[in-house]
């Protein structure tokens, strides 16, 4: 009897730490839930990265042979993280909001891997540069400059300018893969036949595989 009893209260504080160690695990936000880790770990800095689901998309995933065709900069305001990217037009997501735009809300959070580097003077400046660009329109011809800008571009900017940190070397256009017919149907309607080929770009994928980059979280 004792034995059995001896079982049952084993059984019941294993259930019991299993059940807080869950509930531990996640946050909850308008009725929505995610691990904790995206809440609460997250530097000023890190970088945020996720699919998202357009046909503009799709072809930077194919040109760039990459799951990836959105990304992003995590900032903490007030205790909340936000995510500032470049969309139509540039602007700050709660993180949330921002990971429920992705394909099953899957992301990957990287960091510098030498985060001495970004002291608060450093991250003040990147946060001041992106702010700067509030509104500005996404740029749909990924041209290499200030006027309008798009998403990975706006963060290897901002931690160039900010931080004078290059996270990766730039391309030209012309070193993607260009061939598939989704690809060449959007550089069709973008450009029609003056593709920019020499133009300077930087893609997502480039960001995600910088050697000056470690992944923090990933629940592809």
């Amino acid at each position: 009897m004792k034995k059995s009893i001896k079982i049952i209260i084993i059984s019941l504080v294993c259930f019991l730490t299993l059940l807080f160690s869950v509930g531990a695990s996640t946050v909850s936000e308008n009725g929505k839930f995610w691990k904790t880790k995206s809440q609460q770990s997250f530097n000023d800095g890190d970088i945020i990265f996720q699919s998202s689901q357009s046909e503009q998309c799709e072809a930077v995933r194919i040109a760039t042979n990459s799951k990836f065709s959105h990304c992003g900069i995590i900032f903490n305001e007030n205790g909340k993280c936000y995510v500032y990217e470049a969309i139509q037009p540039v602007k700050k997501t709660s993180l949330n909001d921002w990971i429920s735009h992705g394909i099953d809300k899957k992301y990957l959070v990287m960091r510098l891997k030498d985060s001495t580097l970004l002291d608060k003077s450093s991250l003040e400046k990147m946060k001041s540069y992106g702010k700067n660009l509030f509104n500005k329109d996404y740029d749909i011809y990924f041209q290499w400059s200030d006027e309008n800008i798009y998403c990975s571009e706006y963060v290897w900017k901002i931690y160039k300018n900010g931080a004078n940190i290059e996270l990766c070397n730039l391309e030209k256009l012309k070193s993607f893969n260009l061939d598939d017919n989704r690809v060449k149907a959007i550089l069709k309607e973008r450009y029609g036949q003056n593709i920019p080929l020499n133009e300077n770009v930087v893609a997502p994928s480039q960001l995600a595989n910088s050697n000056k980059l470690i992944t923090i979280f990933d629940n592809y």
